[in-house]
């Protein structure tokens, strides 16, 4: 099972606070992190008229990508 407090952890020392959700629809046996996981999160930009997250797995947010958060990964 691919660690969510890694993800937690990278994520918050490269946004504090970015929104984001991640459903962990993997195998048992996966335990690292790859680029394809790492396209599979949904990052909030928005909300829409009732107030529900509007998602991209596309990340809006410069200071982050999959070679920065793989950086941060491998310090924890």
């Amino acid at each position: 099972m691919l660690d969510l407090v890694k993800l937690y952890k990278a994520l918050e020392v490269l946004k504090p606070n970015v929104q984001y959700a991640y459903s962990d629809e993997t195998k048992e046996d996966e335990t690292e992190w790859t680029e394809t996981e790492f396209n599979k999160i949904r990052w909030t930009t928005g909300e829409d008229s009732n107030g529900l997250a509007i998602e991209t797995t596309t990340c809006p947010h410069s200071e982050i990508d999959w070679a920065k958060f793989k950086a941060e990964l491998d310090k924890l």
